[in-house]
């Protein structure tokens, strides 16, 4: 279900904690400086507003409860730059929570396969803490992550200390001292313990990575509505008003950017889209 539209102005948060993951990447800490936003739920985005440069949409990497809202950002243009700059006790802006989430809770009772590929753990982190925290209420829990070398593995420390995970990394490039697997992530899924008639698949990443996980999880028996998928469009207002964001009749800001394979399928493999 998608988040009430949070049309107000950007509510000022302080950055409270900082680190470096890579030289592109920063995840970092945040608490509202007066009233508090609505909560978020994994899958979410929030709008970041870096003052004086811009604003961009980005999927919660973190919940507070945990410390904070934590989202976790690369640079790759003017605003991701600005906010990768921040230190702690700098201020930015923050509007949501937008979108719909993962739907954690309709995979009760089911093995979880979540899949991610680069900057797409992120979105999928809150749901392995959720998961995790609730381990009981779930069956197996398989996490699959792939990167394009070893420094591009986000989480490293975090990835080890989930132990009741079955998790699995590999990279396209390997490093000197990497040990680990080599491949696309998609070569991990013979190697993942689930039993496709009771699993749900949760996968982020870049999207011929989500079409070939799709498409392989589908073989393997998955119903297309539980293989659930995080899309990226250029998302401007977050309202579903300017339609930047529309993949055919979807708007993923509205209506993503979660949704099922069902209905991801025949809009990303229709060429005009």
């Amino acid at each position: 279900m998608s988040a009430p539209l949070a049309v107000g102005p950007p509510v000022p948060h302080r950055v409270t904690r900082h680190r470096r993951e890579s030289a592109d990447t920063v995840t970092f800490v945040l608490e509202p400086v007066g009233e508090a936003l609505p909560p978020f739920a994994p899958g979410q985005f929030a709008m970041l507003y870096a003052f004086g440069v811009g604003e961009i949409p980005v999927s919660v990497s973190g919940l507070p409860g945990r410390g904070g809202l934590v989202h976790t950002v690369r640079a790759v243009g003017a605003v991701s730059g600005a906010l990768c700059r921040v230190r702690s006790g700098d201020v930015v802006g923050v509007r949501g929570p937008f979108g719909t989430g993962w739907e954690l809770d309709s995979a009760l009772g089911q093995d979880l396969l979540v899949v991610a590929g680069g900057i797409g753990l992120a979105p999928l982190r809150p749901l392995v803490q959720a998961a995790l925290a609730e381990a009981d209420a779930y069956g197996r829990l398989n996490l699959l992550v792939g990167a394009r070398d070893p420094a591009g593995l986000l989480y490293p420390r975090q990835l080890r200390s989930w132990r009741t995970a079955r998790v699995q990394a590999t990279v396209d490039r390997p490093a000197p001292g990497w040990t680990g697997h080599v491949g696309v992530v998609t070569t991990l899924l013979g190697g993942a313990e689930f039993e496709p008639s009771r699993t749900t698949a949760f996968v982020c990443g870049p999207e011929v990575m989500i079409r070939a996980t799709a498409r392989e999880l589908r073989e393997a028996g998955l119903p297309a509505p539980r293989v659930r998928v995080s899309l990226e469009r250029n998302m401007r207002c977050a309202t579903g008003h300017c339609g930047h964001c529309q993949l055919g009749p979807v708007l993923l800001c509205r209506d993503g950017p979660v949704i099922g394979w069902d209905r991801a399928e025949p809009l990303l493999m229709t060429r005009e889209l």
